[in-house]
């Protein structure tokens, strides 16, 4: 149902640990079995209608609001909590906390550390860890090698299986995975909570897996996508992933989606050209998938015939299966979702995706993943909120020999035009905006092209300033420019090209904008406004208010209209 031609199916770990933690904090899976199933399917379900609905109603856009910044921090956290939480098996220790925070994990360890430990499960787990980090280095090394790190994990678990069967490790106290019942899923169709108190809560963690989910998936299947030079359609890949999900909470499997993080795919961008050895450093199954060369959808299928012929023949085989090697097998996967280059980009690039990036991260490890994920979300609400409520606004100079203005920051050698002040506003007009840039920006650029001196202290405390109050800070210091005799400002040329639109309370902030500045002898003038920024001045009969003669079509005519003397000997 799907468009994507490489990814691969099945559970991952960070939806796991998700799932896994929001299902726990409601039912105790010791005590409640049966209900802590149901509601694994009911989450399921709710999360692949979640999905499909998406997919349906072309709302896929709403998964970009977790940004690649929040994804780093989130995915760094699940690392560090999927780690510790395996250290239950690792060290071989049967009573653990249930709570996934850093803090609880490592109290739980410490406690148990005098009687809860045993030696042999440690010398398993620790060996085959050591194995399996390198084998991830060789075929990191040597991309010729890359079906090292592939295979390391089966030979893992034949090995370390062997070894026990062997020597009778069980009876040492090293734990096992013992029976595993063959065949394939039964029906859960009458085990979904359609009613009862457990349907909102399966609803919400079906809506955040889903989210999750979706975004992992989507995110390998744009990169797979762009790496053979085909479309992707976004819509598509959830409608398949929803349908996928709700008919897997039938057959009793848990959520599902493309890949896992844990296999490093950001290492794809890094490479100039994508062949079979250029993504060694990945070994995921949607990896598997590119290096085995597949060309559709029909792997998952192979896939799913052998997992199939694996549940209904060999899992007798894993009886003895040490709970450590599985352990030690995680926790050589998630080192891959801790990703240092992409945090230190990301502080290079803009410190607030950093500080979002931490939040997500440290929410995750000291909290819990549900706490670290409503911290990405806020904090990435946040920043667009931010964006939306404080554009940013810039003064433009003359660029010397030429009838280009450009922003005195980015061009330094930019001459301000003597008398006016030309700003450039680089958002739409919003409600949301008007008043920062009426009384804060404008005004405050305005008052900086005035003051020579003084303005660094004052400038900070602007904001705590109302309109009247900054008109009279103004007065006062034009007496004082007036004394030192600096040329007085007469024009303010609003450059709008990066203006694509304004709305009645945008409208409003200009005609108060204008008002404040006729009190000051000062004339408003505009320059290169878009169309529907124009239809509406014209509607509001704005451009009555300060006279068509005031509009222009570049800033170069506009200076030249107010000061025509200034532009001859320039």
């Amino acid at each position: 149902m799907g468009s994507s031609r490489d990814i691969a199916i099945g559970p991952v770990a960070v939806v796991s640990l998700l799932l896994g933690t929001l299902i726990q904090n409601e039912i105790d899976p010791t005590k409640n079995p049966y209900e802590y199933r149901r509601l694994t399917f009911t989450a399921t379900f709710f999360a692949g209608v979640t999905q499909a609905i998406l997919g349906i109603s072309r709302l896929g856009f709403l998964i970009d609001f977790l940004s690649h910044a929040t994804i780093v921090g989130f995915m760094g956290g699940a690392a560090i909590t999927i780690a510790l939480q395996q250290l239950k098996g690792f060290l071989g220790i049967k009573k653990f906390t249930k709570k996934s925070d850093i803090v609880s994990v490592m109290r739980s360890v410490v406690v148990s550390a005098r009687h809860g430990w045993n030696w042999q499960t440690i010398v398993i787990g620790a060996s085959f860890l050591l194995f399996l980090l390198l084998a991830k280095y060789i075929g990191k090394k040597n991309r010729k090698f890359f079906w090292v790190p592939s295979l390391a994990p089966l030979v893992s678990v034949i090995l370390s299986t062997f070894f026990v069967y062997i020597t009778q490790a069980e009876k040492e106290g090293v734990q096992i995975v013992n029976h595993i019942e063959k065949g394939i899923n039964p029906s859960s169709v009458k085990e979904i909570y359609f009613t009862g108190d457990y349907l909102l809560k399966g609803v919400r963690i079906g809506i955040v897996a889903g989210m999750i989910a979706l975004t992992e998936a989507i995110a390998i299947g744009r990169s797979f996508a762009s790496m053979k030079d085909y479309q992707l359609d976004g819509n598509k890949e959830m409608v398949a992933i929803g349908a996928m999900n709700i008919v897997g909470s039938m057959t009793s499997c848990y959520v599902a989606t493309g890949n896992d993080r844990s296999t490093q795919y950001h290492d794809f961008y890094k490479l100039p050209k994508m062949t079979r050895s250029g993504i060694a450093g990945s070994f995921s199954r949607s990896a598997i998938n590119y290096v085995a060369g597949c060309k559709t959808a029909v792997s998952n299928v192979v896939m799913s015939c052998v997992v199939f012929l694996t549940l209904q023949f060999i899992t007798p085989l894993f009886k003895y299966t040490p709970n450590a090697i599985l352990a030690s097998i995680i926790m050589s996967a998630v080192i891959g979702l801790i990703d240092f280059e992409a945090a230190i980009l990301i502080w290079k690039i803009d410190k607030f995706d950093f500080v979002a990036c931490m939040g997500a991260f440290f929410g995750v490890v000291f909290f819990s993943v549900e706490i670290g994920l409503l911290i990405a979300v806020t904090i990435s609400f946040a920043k667009i909120l931010l964006q939306v409520t404080r554009p940013r606004t810039t003064i433009l100079g003359q660029l010397p020999r030429t009838r280009v203005y450009r922003n005195i920051l980015q061009y330094p050698e930019a001459i301000k035009v003597p008398g006016i002040l030309i700003v450039r506003v680089d958002s739409a007009i919003y409600f949301s905006n008007s008043n920062y840039i009426k009384e804060r920006q404008v005004l405050r650029d305005f008052l900086g092209q005035i003051l020579y001196h003084g303005i660094q202290h004052l400038e900070s405390n602007l904001h705590l300033l109302g309109p009247c109050r900054m008109l009279r800070w103004l007065m006062d210091e034009e007496e004082r420019v007036k004394a030192e005799y600096l040329p007085k400002i007469q024009y303010l040329i609003v450059e709008m090209s990066p203006v694509i639109d304004i709305d009645t309370s945008g409208v409003h902030a200009l005609q108060e904008l204008y008002r404040s500045l006729q009190k000051r002898d000062v004339q408003l003038v505009m320059a290169n406004p878009g169309p529907t920024v124009v239809d509406k001045l014209y509607a509001s009969d704005f451009t009555n208010l300060i006279g068509e003669d005031k509009i222009f079509l570049t800033v170069s005519e506009a200076v030249s209209s107010c000061s025509p003397n200034l532009v001859e000997e320039a």
